[in-house]
């Protein structure tokens, strides 16, 4: 059955002119308002409100579009802020030009606008019958200025793919029968779609799942971040210069988007033409010998969005809105006596909104743009329910909430398309799941940066602190770093917040993707954790460190591992059976098979000891690597990382991920790893008739 977008009127006739009198009989009362409270902004008569209201709409409407087409760069770069001064100064020169009103100058100008601005989208929102009447109307709007591709109509069905990421198979399941993915249950219910699953990586993160995804390889990509010995670096997917290198040694040129598709929300490109919130492709962080050449200019796809100043209004209400939404939900779980629960105070709150909401935005505005452009294949990446759910837990309400926002936008999204130029399948997935457990440092008091330290000889004041992570924010890093093309004090200043944004003392790497000195916990021994894996690495040593010779150095290290209450087992290499795998009660030759006393794997499913095996050919696979460990009883397991929910390794749901998609397209019996998982997304764009890029152009900037 195909998957059409949903029959019945987007938009309903009749409403523009009520709400256009809406707006300026409420505009109007908040003038009044505003000459009552307000001090140096004063009318003196009856009729100047309305009178003043009428020029403020005509503003807005008329000469506002024409300005911004020179301002917007600003709008875009200060998130909005700069479209409302500017709109300030305009309702300053007018209101002067109305006799008997008293402006006292630039400050209550902007305020006077901001109010009526404010008053006016509630209004505009309230008159409309849902927020999507409003969606339509703008949708409708933008699709009467774009010129789509020509002959696109007459061309294949494109494909969204959109990801939620961090969403796990099992969430999903229960989301949808409680009432939370409602555009999930409708499709399910009409039948149009299917619902599976895929198993992920070992390494279950963004990272290595979206580039195996996109680019059909994720091959020595161990984790989220993770030690080079050869270079004394440490790679962080969300490191632009890291996240550009990633893609270059994997990226053939044909890459899932390659063709004139589109990559908004990605850490990589997957080739695409079109790019934005993609962090392996920031022009004035990313090397030149490292980019790739795009079409887009800087930001297309959400310069508009953050023009528009109802726009960007609506997103810092809203943003506002989530701030309290979870300093409430924090103190809700503090009252209750939640367990497992980290500390959300600090900068997280205001943090939070980034990736929850503003990201969000700006993320469907892009898709918007390119569904009108007739783009063949687009894929996107909502986050904020995987940083919720890191903080707050993988299904707690306020997560939930999260979720079916997310949700809501993807309904949009797909009732938008019948505004398309061409038609398009909407493909709803996730990189990977979250498994939930209270974190090792607060169970067991230490980090395991620290304890493997320890038992190296070092001394607690060399090891990681273990520190919270803030905020996945790495698309609204992406975003500041995108707007900030210039060479001056604020774009320096803005750039090297993103380069630093995965640099802190409990993630020891070096700036600007250049070797230096990594953090040593001990002398000779570097710790990286991503999630669920720790990588432990011996750098006295060339290359891979053997079994033996790790017994020789550190004989206390291997066994009181293993008999951690928090690890679940360790993957190190012998140099008379290869690969083994350690447990507390036995161990796995993953070279023969053979297992000695109790298996340690089951509990990780069927597929991991072939995941492991895979992971010991990489080139930079860690001396020991250290998954935590999961209890199949409580469905848990204790992140490295100071997280509720936390993926990384296998154990649990963080190794399921879901795929919705329409049920024309056929999906195969078990798909296990993201290269897997690409060349069934690559088999159904064939189906649908897209053509594979020949001879791509892998040029770079010299």
């Amino acid at each position: 059955m195909t998957s059409a977008a949903p029959k019945g009127r987007l938009l309903r006739g009749g409403r523009p002119v009520a709400r256009a009198v809406g707006v300026w009989i409420a505009v109007t009362g908040a003038l009044r308002l505003l000459d009552v409270l307000l001090p140096g902004f004063r009318m003196t008569h009856w009729w100047q409100p309305a009178v003043c209201a009428l020029l403020f709409g005509l503003l807005a409407a008329v000469v506002w579009p024409l300005v911004m087409r020179i301002a917007y760069p600003l709008a875009f770069l200060t998130f909005g802020v700069f479209g409302f001064l500017l709109l300030g100064a305009g309702t300053l020169a007018v209101f002067r030009t109305v006799p008997g009103v008293e402006v006292a100058g630039f400050r209550t100008a902007v305020i006077v606008t901001l109010g009526m601005a404010a008053v006016g989208a509630l209004i505009s929102s309230l008159l409309a019958v849902d927020e999507d009447e409003i969606f339509f109307r703008r949708a409708a709007r933008r699709r009467r200025r774009h010129t789509p591709a020509a002959g696109a109509a007459d061309q294949p069905p494109g494909v969204l793919f959109l990801q939620i990421d961090g969403l796990g198979y099992d969430t999903v399941r229960r989301a949808i029968r409680d009432g939370d993915m409602p555009t999930f249950a409708a499709w399910l219910a009409e039948d149009s779609h299917a619902f599976t699953r895929w198993h992920t990586d070992w390494s279950s993160q963004t990272g290595a799942s979206v580039c195996g995804i996109l680019h059909g390889s994720n091959h020595d990509i161990l984790g989220f971040r993770w030690y080079e010995k050869d270079r004394d670096h440490v790679m962080a997917c969300a490191h632009p210069a890291d996240a550009a290198e990633i893609e270059r040694r994997h990226s053939d040129g044909r890459g899932l988007l390659s063709g004139d598709g589109a990559s908004r929300g990605n850490l990589f490109s997957g080739d695409a033409a079109h790019v934005s919130l993609t962090m392996s492709s920031i022009p004035v962080l990313v090397p030149k010998k490292l980019l790739r050449r795009h079409r887009d200019r800087l930001g297309a796809g959400y310069y508009a969005y953050f023009a528009n100043p109802v726009n960007a209004l609506r997103t810092f209400a809203v943003a506002l809105v989530d701030v309290f939404r979870e300093i409430s939900a924090s103190v809700r779980q503090r009252r209750a006596g939640v367990v497992p629960r980290i500390p959300r105070g600090g900068w997280y709150p205001l943090a939070r909104p980034g990736t929850t909401v503003i990201a969000r935005d700006i993320v469907v505005s892009a898709i918007l743009g390119d569904m009108l452009a007739g783009r063949p294949v687009v894929y996107a990446d909502f986050l904020g329910y995987d940083e919720v759910a890191h903080h707050s837990g993988i299904e707690r309400f306020d997560t939930l909430s999260v979720l079916r926002s997310i949700d809501q936008q993807i309904a949009r999204l797909h009732r938008a398309s019948r505004l398309a130029p061409r038609r398009y399948h909407v493909v709803a997935l996730s990189d990977h799941g979250q498994t939930q457990g209270q974190a090792f440092s607060q169970r067991f008091g230490e980090t395991i940066e620290a304890y493997v330290g320890r038992l190296c000889g070092g001394s607690p004041s060399t090891a990681s602190s273990g520190k919270r992570r803030q905020a996945e924010s790495w698309q609204i890093n992406a975003a500041l770093a995108e707007a900030t093309t210039s060479g001056g004090l604020i774009a320096r200043r803005l750039r090297a917040r993103v380069e630093d944004a995965e640099c802190a003392e409990d993630r020891p790497r070096t700036t600007s993707g250049s070797p230096g000195a990594v953090t040593r916990v001990a002398p000779g021994v570097v710790v990286v954790v991503s999630g669920h894996l720790a990588m432990v690495s011996f750098t006295e040593h060339e290359g891979r460190v053997e079994l033996e010779t790790i017994e020789r150095e550190f004989p206390d290290l291997l066994p009181t591992l293993v008999d951690h209450a928090g690890v679940g087992f360790l993957l190190v290499r012998s140099r008379e059976f290869g690969p083994v795998v350690l447990g507390r009660d036995g161990l796995h030759r993953l070279g023969t098979g053979v297992v000695v006393g109790e298996d340690p794997l089951p509990p990780y499913g069927p597929h991991a000891a072939d995941l492991i095996r895979r992971v010991d050919t990489f080139p930079h696979c860690a001396d020991v690597m250290i998954n935590s460990r999961y209890d199949p009883d409580s469905d848990q397991a204790s992140p490295f990382e100071t997280h509720v929910g936390s993926h990384g390794g296998l154990g649990g749901p963080q190794q399921r991920g879901f795929v919705v998609h329409p049920r024309e397209l056929r999906f195969p019996g078990e798909v296990v790893g993201a290269e897997a998982l690409h060349r069934v997304f690559r088999g159904w764009l064939a189906e649908l008739g897209h053509v594979p890029v020949e001879n791509p152009v892998r040029e770079v900037v010299s």
